[in-house]
């Protein structure tokens, strides 16, 4: 084994690596005891109090001297100097080799913790090599490879066929299959075309592209998610401070219950000097909080980690254990319900002739940038349509758009706008109400001096909205709200669709934030999902904030507590799953951890429970409590 290796093992693994090298001394000294070399073995079992205890007692005495507090760290080394004491006192040699016994349990347990939450961490470590250092960058016809932190807003970049994406960007050529599995958490890859926004760290399919950059590298969604992800690390959930208040009193009460155990059974029970002492070291170790303070920290990051796989990104563990407390959804529509692009719904045509309504609308439209003449473009295209330029093309903000073609007068727009110049058929009146109570808009297209027909636009429902929301309901949450901007008839129509029956319409930006703490004083706990800017007052105000990654604003991404990354509302349901199981998961920790102390408290006053067993039991629930929260890494089966 080379030097480099050695040195990289250690310092990926400097908790094992000291754990054995004490086991190994710990093995030598007790050898060395039972084979009469007492003087060998009094020499060994220093440096394996030394070195299996270091890191605990520098721990535990910057507690002590820094923050004027105790630790659970500084009981242990004073119960093992304790065992050591009191075995040079009383001759019984066997005692030291109790007290480096529990040094090595705990640094043994150490070890395992460390193992542990390296697991939990190696999820999110591996967003950070799932992008590319360099990029295809395409400057005058050319190309050439340059680390990915030069590129610049404008730049082209072209991504080959099995190549990572190596920054966010927009496709400006080509078309290809990507698979998103990485950030989205999406099992099938997905379409990308001219127009589309393709992410960083996503794997490119067969076809070649050719992405334009819109924002720098150290913007992209995967980098977002990873300062995300790690700032949700480092911040300390209420539950865990709960718990961290309460180990540091604790520890203050043992050490008094401790002084008085060491000091009062000779006078009050009879016991020996040697005993109570003993009996008093065993319960400095066996009262430790240590499984109670690792029963909650794990349990969420493993959480995070979860999600994060599942394209769910989770801002800090308070909102893991929030999102399975939920009693209440708002949702926004647009954006959100349905999927903001608008598109042809319907169409009626004279003399049933929809490719001539088609032709004359996107000949007016194609000249216009409005989300209503864009729809209708994009239908004719897909109907392979064909058409000429209109000329002397007007716009009438608010009523429609007239121009020239070939010498004729064409015209679309609202109905108003159309009657003025030409006789409307009372039939397509009819279906145009009809539509409308559908919460369609409808657009009237005139030709010469003649009506050509009606076309229904509306915005798409998301394909997995109804389905989400019948989970929802079938999770328990029996109230789903719908907040929009839109009018009553629209709102009603989509919110019917989709199986909710608590909508509220024509909201301002701050309406909506009205409307959810009205449902707080109700329900308590009340989750908001959004996407626009008009969402921002809402999700601040929700007790859980929850935000479409791909659609989101910027605004709504920073405010809010969850992202689906990949706009998949079916990812929410997955979501309270993961936070009803984390508090499954931390309830079960704590009472174990509180139950497996009272059993060895109970063990210690009435049986005759040894040093290292008493260690054995303390360290062992500790695993236990650490490896029960990693259970939140596997993905909960729905």
């Amino acid at each position: 084994m080379s030097s480099t290796t050695v040195q990289n093992l250690v310092k990926e693994h400097p908790d094992a690596i000291t754990a054995g090298i004490c086991a190994v001394l710990v093995f030598c000294g007790w050898l060395s005891l039972n084979l009469g070399w007492l003087g060998l073995s009094l020499l060994i079992l220093p440096f394996a109090y030394v070195i299996g205890g270091y890191a605990s007692a520098r721990d535990g005495l910057t507690t002590l001297f820094q923050e004027k507090d105790l630790d659970v760290d500084l009981l242990m080394i004073v119960a093992a100097l304790g065992a050591a004491i009191l075995g040079l006192w009383q001759q019984k040699y066997s005692y030291i080799i109790d007290g480096a016994v529990l040094i090595l349990i705990f640094a043994i347990s150490g070890a395992l913790e460390s193992y542990a939450m390296q697991r939990t961490e190696r999820s999110i470590r591996a967003l950070m090599s799932l992008t590319p250092d360099t990029a295809r960058r395409l400057l005058n016809g050319l190309e050439q490879i340059i680390p990915v932190a030069q590129l610049q807003i404008g730049d082209q970049i072209l991504v080959k066929p099995g190549e990572l994406v190596p920054t966010d960007g927009k496709v400006v050529k080509g078309y290809s299959t990507l698979n998103q599995a990485s950030i989205t958490g999406e099992s099938l890859p997905v379409e990308k075309t001219v127009g589309d926004e393709v992410f960083a760290g996503t794997l490119n399919g067969n076809g070649a592209l050719i992405l334009t950059i819109h924002q720098p590298p150290e913007s992209n969604l995967i980098q977002r998610v990873i300062r995300l992800v790690e700032q949700a690390q480092t911040e300390t959930p209420p539950s865990q401070q709960f718990i961290e208040r309460f180990e540091r009193g604790y520890a203050k009460v043992i050490v008094i219950i401790g002084l008085l155990f060491g000091t009062l059974p000779p006078f009050l029970l009879g016991w020996t000097w040697a005993d109570t002492i003993y009996k008093t070291l065993i319960f400095l170790v066996v009262a430790s909080p240590c499984a109670l303070m690792a029963a909650i920290m794990p349990t969420l990051l493993s959480g995070i980690a979860n999600g994060a796989r599942q394209g769910i990104l989770f801002k800090n563990g308070t909102q893991l254990e929030k999102i399975g407390q939920v009693k209440a959804i708002a949702f926004d529509k647009t954006g959100t319900l349905t999927t903001g692009k608008l598109e042809v719904m319907q169409m009626m045509a004279l003399n049933q002739d929809e490719a001539e309504l088609l032709r004359v609308a996107a000949a007016l439209e194609s000249l216009s940038e409005h989300p209503i003449g864009e729809a209708i473009v994009q239908t004719a295209r897909q109907h392979k349509l064909q058409w000429k330029q209109a000329e002397q093309v007007q716009a009438q903000i608010g009523k429609g758009i007239t121009g020239v073609l070939d010498g004729k007068r064409a015209m679309v727009g609202k109905a108003t706008f159309i009657q003025d110049q030409i006789h409307l058929d009372e039939t397509f009146f009819q279906y145009s109400q009809q539509w409308e109570k559908e919460g369609k808009t409808i657009v009237w297209v005139a030709y010469g001096d003649k009506l050509l027909g009606i076309i229904a636009i509306a915005d798409t429902v998301r394909p997995t909205a109804a389905k989400a929301i019948v989970h929802l309901k079938q999770l328990g949450i029996s109230t789903i709200a719908m907040l929009t901007g839109d009018n009553e008839q629209t709102a009603h129509s989509i919110a019917y669709s989709l199986g909710i029956n608590r909508i509220y319409a024509g909201l301002l930006p701050e309406d909506k934030a009205q409307v959810i703490r009205q449902l707080q004083k109700q329900y308590t706990t009340v989750a908001m999902v959004g996407d626009g800017i008009n969402d921002a007052p809402a999700l601040a105000t929700a007790s859980v904030s929850i935000a479409m990654g791909t659609t989101g604003s910027d605004v709504v991404l920073e405010t809010a507590d969850i992202v689906l990354m990949a706009d998949r509302l079916e990812k929410l349901e997955y979501a309270i799953r993961l936070g009803r199981r984390s508090q499954r998961i931390v309830k079960q920790n704590i009472i174990f951890a509180l139950g497996f102390i009272v059993l060895l408290l109970i063990a210690n006053f009435t049986g005759n429970i040894t040093l290292p067993l008493g260690v054995l039991g303390h360290e062992g629930s500790t695993v236990l409590v650490t490896l029960s929260g990693l259970r939140l890494l596997r993905n909960e089966q729905t």
